[in-house]
């Protein structure tokens, strides 16, 4: 929701450590690699209860994903490094309430599935409107230096990262959290689908559809 609002500070801090990395020689595409393995760690830190150290995973895992791109203004972005960036986020997205649901799956199996669920419906509207748009060579006024095109919502990259802190903050907790964040990303995915509908109306009537 407030993405676009930030996007400019988290590039002014952002530069100087991109500047010596990519001095460095280090590309953007071994930083996004690098990343996910971290976010991939906090799979089996929440599995066995470690929620402090999974906490310090995922938020490395967030601030090498924000350094790749530095890197690539620098160095110059490639069509590979945004398909990798976007990739990678939502896997890492699913596995934190994964690892939840595997720490403690009496209480938190189900709230997980549903959080899951309505990931799948922010991330695929988020995709589908992307890909059609990219299509249509249209613009994301909001996110002009972005690889491909960002469609906002209640429920962004900010938004998520403070629930994965709250979570992790509050693991007890996380049944109660996890729904109602997935309300959230339910009315974000509703707002994309009137989003797509109004402003893909207009499209080519011809277009063939699967």
């Amino acid at each position: 929701m407030i993405d676009a609002v930030i996007l400019p500070m988290q590039r002014r801090l952002l530069h100087p450590p991109a500047k010596v990395l990519a001095r460095l020689g280090v590309s953007p595409d071994a930083i996004t690699l690098g990343g996910f393995g971290i976010g991939v760690l906090a799979l089996p830190l929440l599995a066995f209860g470690c929620h402090g150290a999974a906490l310090v995973a995922i938020l490395l895992n967030r601030l090498m994903d924000g350094l790749d791109g530095a890197v690539a203004r620098i160095t110059g972005p490639s069509e590979r490094g945004a398909f990798l960036d976007i990739a990678l986020d939502f896997v890492f997205y699913a596995l934190v309430p994964l690892g939840f649901a595997l720490g403690a799956p009496d209480v938190n199996a189900l709230p997980a599935a549903v959080l899951i669920a309505a990931f799948v419906g922010t991330g695929s509207s988020f995709l589908a409107f992307a890909a059609v748009a990219a299509r249509e060579g249209r613009p994301a006024p909001a996110y002009p230096t972005k690889g491909i095109y960002y469609l906002g919502g209640l429920t962004e990259g900010f938004e998520t990262i403070a629930f994965f802190i709250v979570i992790c903050l509050f693991p007890a907790h996380f049944p109660v959290f996890a729904y109602i964040f997935a309300v959230a990303c339910a009315l974000t995915t509703l707002t994309r689908w009137r989003q797509g509908w109004i402003a893909l109306g207009t499209a080519d009537k011809t277009s063939v559809r699967d």
